[in-house]
């Protein structure tokens, strides 16, 4: 049986205690928040210092879905390690991550950023228990206002002109906003594009190697899951799913783009 954790130095947080979404108030630089509906649990920087989280009260500083046994005991834990917060899943579910990314139980531990990083665990009948974390800026308060700061532009990616007319086919769905957008097949979107451009010789297999390349291309400039050790097996339509929900987040396709393909939005 596991040890009862030990609550020295820290602050443990009551039942009801304010969302961490608009920060926290003036700490030590570099502490921690981590927060569940049932309370939560604040700690200042300490190398090797861990806050655990899971189902178990008595076992971790933070409960999260102590009547949901698909949550595990011990679920995960934030460790304080060469000046920064690590977020590891412990547990048998993965974590869900800003952004749609998932943290397995088997992957190294991940670093937090300074603010709010909402994570949440699934658990039984599509419940979700969300445990949110605030890390501590170097000025140890919490972000300031920017009211009256120009607001900072999309940074699309480049793509060029083929390469958008082939994902705007490949991307019809989510560019109509459609609630659980998929992309069309291989085979879909080569036909719409050879009755666009009939002597481009657009093929499934041409569409697929064409796809790839921007695919590895993003990949290289640090965007997640758009490969196939980081989405696992089996990978189904995961890798052109994150393409092009990044591609529509940073503004690279909009449902303008239709147009290329005389299709309206």
């Amino acid at each position: 049986m596991e040890p009862k954790v030990e609550y020295s130095g820290g602050l443990l947080l009551p039942r009801g205690h304010n969302s961490l979404t608009h920060g926290v108030t003036r700490a030590v630089p570099g502490s921690v928040h981590a927060l569940a509906l049932g309370g939560g649990y604040a700690v200042g920087p300490r190398d090797g210092r861990t806050v655990y989280f899971g189902r178990n009260r008595p076992l971790v500083h933070v409960c999260l879905g102590e009547d949901d046994q698909q949550v595990s005991r011990r679920h995960g834990e934030l460790t304080h390690h060469k000046g920064r917060w690590w977020l590891r899943n412990t547990g048998r579910r993965p974590i869900r991550m800003p952004g749609s990314q998932w943290l397995f139980a088997d992957e190294g531990a991940i670093p937090l950023v300074e603010g709010y990083t909402p994570v949440h665990v699934p658990g039984s009948r599509d419940r979700e228990h969300l445990l949110e974390i605030y890390v501590t800026g170097a000025d140890g308060d919490q972000p300031r206002s920017r009211h009256n700061a120009d607001t900072d532009p999309p940074r699309p990616y480049a793509l060029t002109p083929d390469e958008k007319v082939m994902l705007v086919a490949l991307g019809r769905n989510y560019l109509l906003r459609e609630p659980n957008p998929k992309p069309l097949t291989w085979k879909e979107a080569a036909l719409r594009l050879a009755e666009l451009q009939p002597e481009a010789g657009w093929t499934a297999k041409k569409l697929e190697r064409r796809v790839s390349v921007v695919r590895d291309r993003l990949s290289r400039r640090g965007v997640h899951g758009l490969t196939r050790e980081e989405v696992g097996e089996p990978v189904g339509n995961a890798l052109n799913d994150n393409l092009l929900r990044e591609l529509v987040r940073s503004t690279a396709l909009t449902p303008k783009d239709l147009e290329l393909l005389d299709w309206g939005a």
